[in-house]
């Protein structure tokens, strides 16, 4: 039975015309499914689903979700990270996933509260601790990543004592608050990698075109409340708060954190977005 699957032209690209006509033919796709984003069960047959092509050095994997939690697109990862996803997305169900015979493979990036350096933008000596909650904005509750480095991050090629995290961020588009009394802008072009229930990666543009690349990838699987991705699935969006080191702190409850935001914003050492779910 023909599948209501939604197949992009970058999927479409890696995987083959042929691949993808046995795909929305049914022959190759699952009729039902655990997502790979909310971790619901899913049904091809009766409801749109999205194919996402997890792409890393060596082999890629196909997974499936409800084309509400993510759309069709293609992901580029470690093959480490991708072999993370892959026991991940399997711990669900075998057939919310399949390998592709592909000279790439999907990779996932997360860490539970320490991340990688991002891209072009911290020096070595510099760790991004990660934390997620949920933040009342204006009576309603939205799901929220506070960033926060582990020392002082210095402009790329320069050599000081200066703190420029936020001078470099508000030049990539955030905004600075002295308040969280409404939700900030989106910023378009980066978004929030939120895969197999998990979050995985913040991506940014790709600077010379393409794909967009990771600004923050985490070693392993950062864990999300239930609350948090419903959250998140309902928005569509998570909110992206950043201050300097020591300014948040690691807070234990999420009132705490609120706090903390709101001391940062205040003393002009916050700045926010609103970070579209899975690039796009």
């Amino acid at each position: 039975m023909p599948r209501m699957l939604d197949v992009s032209d970058e999927v479409r690209a890696e995987i083959g015309d042929e691949e993808a006509a046995r795909l929305l033919a049914g022959e190759s796709a699952p009729g039902s499914y655990d997502c790979t984003s909310c971790r619901t069960p899913g049904d091809s047959e009766q409801e749109r689903t999205s194919t996402v092509l997890f792409i890393g050095d060596e082999t890629a994997v196909l997974a499936f979700a409800h084309a509400t939690c993510l759309p069709s697109q293609v992901v580029q990862v470690t093959e480490e990270q991708l072999q993370g996803a892959v026991r991940s997305i399997g711990a669900v169900g075998a057939e919310s996933q399949q390998q592709v015979p592909q000279p790439h493979q999907p990779q996932y990036v997360q860490q539970p509260q320490q991340s990688q350096q991002p891209s072009d933008l911290v020096p070595e000596q510099a760790v991004l601790g990660v934390t997620s909650g949920l933040v009342l904005i204006q009576n309603e509750l939205h799901p929220a990543l506070v960033v926060e480095p582990t020392a002082p991050v210095a402009r790329p090629g320069t050599f000081g004592s200066g703190d420029d995290f936020l001078p470099l961020l508000i030049e990539q588009g955030f905004m600075p608050l002295t308040e969280l009394a409404a939700v900030p802008p989106v910023l378009h072009g980066w978004s929030v990698l939120l895969a197999a229930g998990q979050l995985h990666a913040v991506l940014q543009p790709n600077p010379n075109g393409g794909r967009p690349v990771a600004w923050w990838q985490a070693h392993q699987p950062l864990q999300v409340t239930d609350g948090w991705r419903a959250a998140a699935n309902k928005h569509q969006q998570v909110l992206m708060f950043a201050a300097p080191v020591g300014s948040i702190g690691r807070q234990p409850r999420e009132d705490l954190m609120r706090d903390a935001l709101d001391k940062a914003a205040a003393g002009g050492k916050l700045v926010a977005a609103a970070l579209p779910l899975a690039g796009i």
